[in-house]
């Protein structure tokens, strides 16, 4: 098992030096336009010069950016070009909201679409044909539109809930239920359908093996095959969809904090993006990747645990 979880971390490790040469270097390829962004159409030359020469834009790129690697590695991600503010502290003092959505959600995914998915597979009948009907209309509808009806029908029309976040420094713990409440409802909505048809389909799968048919043969109880065997055989297909539905759930959000006004990282990200604040957009995406990989990491773990066979694999 350490072999396996070495194997598994240097993969992450080489996954986030790729991915950030790659956006480095995106981000950076523009040299000293990206000087003229920042001072406007009507800048000098000499102006777009110097103020190149003070970002360090006009030294080579691979020393660029081993110079950010480096500081990177010991926790600095530079400042902001807009407010000189600490790129670290920007996105530390924002990522927990951010997590928190994201976890609060995949765990009720994950939750729902266990014990609808296993009631698909098991009874069948209408809870199957619902299921398959209602991850049709929900895989159809993507999750910023379903937050953007929430906060229509249940914040400015029925005012149940803010229509904005009161999440703020010192803010109460109701102020961060209801502030979450419509971003998680959102996110749920628009991955538990497709979740627990997976998980439906991974049940059904184990169902149909030859072992589980010899064990009926046995005598044992349909409750203890389903318990002892058969989700324990589904459940490497089923950490591997919410793994994915979490890493969708982090592109999703930016687009839903926006929504709601969380200061999140996807709040921090669209107006970097916006201005052209190429570090806080550059950390963000790290962040991004740092939480992906340990995602992963986890995922493969308990894959790993409950499934010896993936050790190998």
């Amino acid at each position: 098992m350490i072999a396996f979880t070495l194997r598994r971390l240097g993969a992450g490790v080489v996954l986030l030096v790729v991915i950030s040469m790659l956006a480095y270097a995106l981000l950076f390829a523009s040299g000293t336009n990206v000087a003229r962004n920042i001072l406007g159409e009507f800048a000098t030359e000499d102006q777009v010069l110097l103020k190149a020469q003070e970002l360090g834009l006009d030294r080579p790129l691979a020393e660029r950016y081993l110079d950010w690697a480096g500081a990177a590695v010991r926790g600095d991600l530079g400042r902001s070009w807009f407010g000189s503010q600490s790129v670290t502290d920007s996105i530390l003092s924002r990522l927990p909201v951010t997590l928190v959505l994201i976890t609060t959600a995949i765990v009720l995914t994950g939750l729902l679409a266990l014990v609808i998915g296993v009631a698909a597979a098991v009874r069948r009948g209408w809870i199957d044909r619902a299921l398959q009907a209602v991850a049709v209309v929900c895989d159809a509808i993507p999750g910023f539109v379903i937050a953007l009806l929430l906060v229509i029908a249940l914040a400015i029309q029925a005012g149940v809930f803010p229509a904005t976040s009161t999440i703020g420094p010192g803010a109460p713990p109701s102020a961060w239920v209801l502030s979450l409440t419509l971003p998680v409802v959102a996110l749920v909505l628009n991955a538990v359908a497709s979740s627990a048809q997976q998980v439906r389909s991974a049940v059904i799968k184990q169902y149909e093996r030859d072992s589980v048919r010899t064990l009926r043969s046995r005598g044992i109880s349909e409750r203890e095959i389903l318990l002892t065997y058969v989700l324990r055989g589904a459940s490497p297909a089923a950490l591997t969809v919410l793994s994915l539905q979490f890493i969708g759930m982090l592109g999703g959000v930016v687009i839903i904090e926006s929504i709601v006004a969380l200061p999140g990282i996807g709040s921090l990200a669209v107006p970097a993006t916006q201005q052209g604040d190429v570090p806080v957009v550059m950390g963000v995406v790290i962040y991004t990747v740092v939480v992906v990989v340990v995602v992963n990491l986890l995922v493969d773990l308990l894959n790993g645990w409950l499934n010896p066979k993936v050790r190998v694999s």
